[in-house]
């Protein structure tokens, strides 16, 4: 019996080595893609003016319970009724927390001419985060590299992480994050608006800032099919047939666009900024378009 669960155990190891070497096959492609992108995009994005570690004294704030009572100013206190805290201007480098979606519908590519949905994930994030990290900037992945780092060691880091990490929803779920840092999400963000309300009211609690980047695969938009036509879910869950897909369409074309239209209007309402990349366009736009979100927040 031992020698059985030996070999099980033995070919379950093979089995993980060998989906590991497969993953990551494809992680030099990736990156020499997102080495292009970043060249032709300008660097750089500098430290905005915020509260956080530094000298240079910047405001008062009301004091919170969470604060404690060494946090307390009592200089200022005493000049009123109110407990007070003194905040200092952020003079270091910037943090940046990336986070691909790693869920199974990220894996899906309409043909053979694009890209899977979580590859170009990946890539848009790393090629800003080579933009990020050439600009002195401090970039993380979220739920999967505790400490944030600048120059080619955060880059390298990263980059591995975004391509060949898991990118678990319990990143965005249970984020474990610095007050006032900057987010980018990288996801098809096709679960329901309230579940992303939910994950993002967490960021908010944080005082976090960020971009939504929706990955959208060209066939997701269109809804190209028609005739007999059967719908594999992602994961787990029965397949839909439609004996004549185009029939479906306006409707489907409704609900997409109302899908958007409700995701854009949660970013708008949390400050944040929602960027929309289908995969058959050149990644080049979503990265412009990524810095430029963030330069707007300096």
């Amino acid at each position: 019996m031992a020698r059985g669960v030996d070999r099980h155990k033995e070919a379950q190891v093979v089995k993980l080595r060998h989906e590991g070497e497969e993953a990551a096959a494809s992680l030099p492609a990736l990156l020499a893609e997102a080495e292009r992108i970043a060249a032709t995009v300008a660097q750089g994005v500098h430290g905005r003016r915020r509260s956080g570690v530094g000298e240079t004294f910047w405001q008062y704030r009301h004091h919170r319970p969470e604060d404690g009572r060494a946090a307390i100013d009592w200089r200022q206190s005493a000049r009123s009724d109110q407990l007070f805290v003194r905040q200092n201007e952020w003079e270091g480098a910037n943090t940046i927390w990336l986070w691909r979606d790693g869920s199974a519908s990220m894996r899906f590519a309409s043909s053979k001419h694009v890209p899977h949905k979580a590859d170009r994930a990946a890539v848009c994030q790393i090629a800003l985060a080579a933009l990020l990290t050439q600009g002195g900037e401090r970039v993380s992945v979220l739920g999967e590299s505790g400490i944030a780092r600048t120059g080619a060691l955060g880059l390298e880091r990263s980059s591995r992480r975004l391509a060949l990490g898991p990118g678990a929803l319990s990143s965005v779920e249970a984020p474990h994050i610095s007050r006032f840092g900057r987010v980018v999400l990288a996801s098809d963000f096709l679960d329901p608006i309230e579940t992303w309300h939910a994950r993002l009211s967490r960021f908010t609690a944080e005082e976090c800032e960020g971009v939504l980047l929706r990955i959208v695969d060209p066939a997701e938009e269109d809804f190209p099919y028609s005739g007999r036509t059967r719908f594999e879910p992602a994961d787990a869950g029965d397949s839909l047939l439609f004996g004549r897909a185009e029939e479906a369409r306006s409707t489907y074309r409704l609900r997409w666009r109302e899908h958007g239209e409700a995701l854009a209007e949660l970013a708008r309402s949390r400050g944040w900024a929602l960027v929309t990349h289908r995969t058959d366009r050149p990644a080049t736009s979503a990265v412009l378009a990524l810095y430029r979100a963030l330069a707007r927040e300096v």
